[in-house]
């Protein structure tokens, strides 16, 4: 497979190559915001409340399921009473008990790492929540339990279902008092998210379309995504997810100040140097900063000092700045941008976003 970004301004060879339209998904994610928003709010959410807030809340969920209680904890910050914790895993942490909510996300419903945390919260006497696709086994768990239920119809692929799976638990948090989230913020973001739908459109031509810029800019490079706060290293992992089940391509992401006890000593690897002389160029190492407007401000010095460093050695940084105002609307920015980047990214080297075939093999090898 080569890279040609002429593919991204040929709009049959889009067409063509997206078969199962995973364009047209992150196109639709302003309406996912909506959607999802009506949904929850039209679910029954008074078992989650009744009770008071929890010492803590679980979330289960594996891949761009599990995202969700990420995306819920940064949007809460770190003001939040209450630890928010993701599980990806087949088992509930020893310390989790009755007084705590665990949340099952699963946009198939048959995730069977998030059913068996389900069902061991169950036993436990846990308060749950259960977000997955009606009459799914998960749906099953919460009907025996007495659990709310909030159902997921996006159908396709999880990772398409972000916001159906994320906007949910933010309405529950604002219910509970963690977090200011009303009417207005949910439509803010749909918005926003409609800004950068409308500037990443595929009959955009690359030159203007960041979407397309921004993959061109991965192709051919081993990205190094960093994020300078919570919100920002939560659209990190999800751009270095997207790049892996989109793009098939791979990733490295993290936080500062982390990054900086060992993910920064790249810069003086092998990756990091460029041989000017070499007949083929060799993919190598680009620094991704996604920057957030609330910074700690140790972390906009080590922002700046490590951008300074990285192209003081001939490494290539982009640098993306979260717009908006409230953390959700922030976050959405930097996702939708990645989500467009790195569907692009597989058009361009002409694979098709959508198919996982190696999960699916996976799948069926443990099932044997």
């Amino acid at each position: 497979m080569s890279w040609e970004p002429d593919r991204l301004d040929d709009q049959r060879k889009l067409t063509d190559g997206d078969p199962s339209g995973m364009l047209r998904a992150v196109a639709a994610s302003a309406a996912q915001v909506r959607a999802s928003y009506r949904g929850a709010r039209e679910a029954d959410l008074a078992q989650v409340t009744r009770d008071g807030r929890p010492r803590a809340i679980v979330v289960a969920g594996m891949g761009g399921s599990g995202i969700a209680g990420d995306i819920l904890n940064a949007v809460c910050g770190h003001g939040v009473p209450l630890p928010i914790v993701t599980v990806r895993s087949y088992q509930l942490p020893g310390w989790v008990g009755a007084t705590d909510l665990v949340v099952a996300v699963s946009c198939s419903g048959k995730t069977e790492e998030t059913l068996a945390v389900a069902m061991e919260a169950v036993r436990r006497g846990c308060r749950l929540l259960v977000l997955a696709a009606a009459d799914s086994p998960l749906h099953a768990v919460a009907r025996q339990a007495g659990a709310p239920f909030v159902p997921v119809n996006t159908g396709g692929q999880p990772r398409a279902a972000v916001w159906a799976l994320s906007i949910p638990l933010v309405v529950a948090a604002a219910e509970l008092g963690l977090v200011q989230a009303d009417d207005e913020v949910f439509e803010t973001v749909a918005k926003r998210l409609e800004d950068v739908a409308h500037q990443c459109r595929p009959t955009s031509e690359s030159f203007i379309n960041p979407g397309k810029s921004l993959a061109m800019e991965l192709a051919e490079t081993v990205p190094m995504i960093w994020g300078t706060s919570p919100p920002a290293a939560v659209a990190a992992y999800r751009w270095a997810s997207q790049l892996n089940e989109n793009g098939k391509y791979p990733a490295v992401w993290g936080e500062i100040p982390e990054v900086n006890h060992n993910q920064v000593v790249a810069f003086d690897g092998p990756l990091a140097q460029r041989d000017i002389f070499s007949d083929e160029a060799g993919r190598s190492l680009r620094l991704f900063m996604l920057r957030d407007v609330e910074e700690h401000p140790q972390v906009a010095r080590r922002r700046e000092a490590s951008v300074r460093m990285a192209e003081d050695r001939g490494v290539p940084v982009t640098q993306i700045v979260a717009e908006g105002l409230h953390p959700l609307e922030r976050l959405a920015t930097l996702i939708e941008l990645g989500d467009y980047a790195t569907t692009y990214l597989a058009l361009g080297y002409g694979i098709d976003p959508t198919p996982v075939s190696a999960i699916t093999e996976l799948k069926a090898r443990i099932s044997q």
